[in-house]
């Protein structure tokens, strides 16, 4: 019998790529060509099972905007974007991956039911009478998602007022939600029980801060310690570090950027959650240079120049403790 977290099968919009051994896809070029062929800009999923692990990586409009990992198939948890495509060696002898078109909503779904939390059925429901479990949901109104795990395949009923309005359904096919859902849950042919889980109304998919702004977020830490040593601060790694100590308590993220653990990995962020941690450690850390004569906002404009777009669309300047002037 497969390993549930080797088995697991998600619903899909379109088969862009059908599951390939590893061996034959180079990841990096796939997600490389997701973002440059107009045609492959999709809203989907890729999945790589690993022997170790299942990561799934969620793009929008080709770029990857959130991961997530399992090493059983039942326990998911969020990753670093970045973390999640290293952990996918190049030349992998074992392993398999997939790329699939989804809708916004599916995406949405599958997110949520891999990294919230279920409500609970009642005890006298029997989950394997499908009429028991509408009248349930009928009956309380939920607005929501039944997620039927049967065999390793994944299948979503969306909820609206109690009712059944779309179904999202792992072999891919269209057609009356509740008709769908009864043969899922029939128990004929199952290697397994089916397993059914509640869920309230899925969130938005969340996008994770990029790999590309953390590392201009690293750069800038590097050229800013650099400039106030420049500009006469005594022992500025020290300053900076100190700062940044002193900001880890509202932004644990911060913990992910330290200066002297170059190897450390990238948090999973939110792009504004991150861009105010660092507004706040860069903020903390110039009130040292004004005992040397220097203005902290030509200091900061002299080492952000050359990325002044890309930080002010994340939006640094303005989480900064002064304005700046340009």
């Amino acid at each position: 019998m497969p390993h549930l977290r080797d088995a697991l099968r998600y619903p899909y919009k379109r088969v862009l790529l059908q599951r390939t051994r590893l061996a034959y896809v180079h990841l990096q070029n796939l997600l490389t060509d997701a973002k440059r062929d107009r045609s492959a800009r999709v809203y989907g999923y890729v999945a790589v099972w690993l022997p170790e692990e299942l990561i799934t990586l969620y793009l929008e409009e080709g770029e990857v905007v959130n991961a997530t990992t399992t090493e059983d198939g039942v326990r998911f948890e969020p990753i670093a974007i970045s973390d999640a495509v290293h952990r996918v060696p190049n030349s992998a002898e074992y392993g398999s991956v997939c790329f699939h078109e989804a809708t916004d909503e599916l995406m949405d779904q599958m997110y949520a039911t891999q990294t919230g939390t279920p409500r609970a059925w009642p005890r006298e429901l029997d989950l394997s009478n499908v009429d028991a479990l509408l009248a349930f949901l009928y009956a309380t109104m939920h607005d929501g998602t039944v997620e039927a795990q049967v065999d390793g395949a994944v299948h979503y009923v969306v909820i609206a007022s109690g009712k059944p309005v779309r179904g999202y359904f792992s072999d891919g096919q269209p057609g009356d939600p509740v008709e769908h859902l009864r043969s899922v849950v029939a128990p004929v042919g199952h290697a397994a029980p089916p397993v059914l889980r509640l869920w309230p109304r899925a969130e938005a998919l969340p996008a994770q801060a990029t790999p590309a702004l953390i590392q201009s977020y690293r750069d800038l830490i590097v050229a800013l310690t650099e400039r106030m040593g420049a500009v006469g601060v005594a022992d500025a790694p020290r300053v900076v570090e100190s700062a940044r100590r002193k900001m880890v308590k509202p932004y644990p993220l911060l913990e992910r950027f330290s200066p002297a653990l170059a190897t450390v990995r990238d948090p999973v962020a939110d792009p504004s959650v991150l861009t105010r941690a660092l507004g706040a450690w860069v903020g903390e850390a110039l009130v040292a240079v004004v005992p040397a004569g220097e203005d902290p906002a030509a200091v900061l404009r002299e080492v952000t120049s050359a990325r002044r777009h890309l930080y002010q669309a994340a939006g640094l300047f303005d989480a900064l403790p002064w304005k700046m002037q340009w």
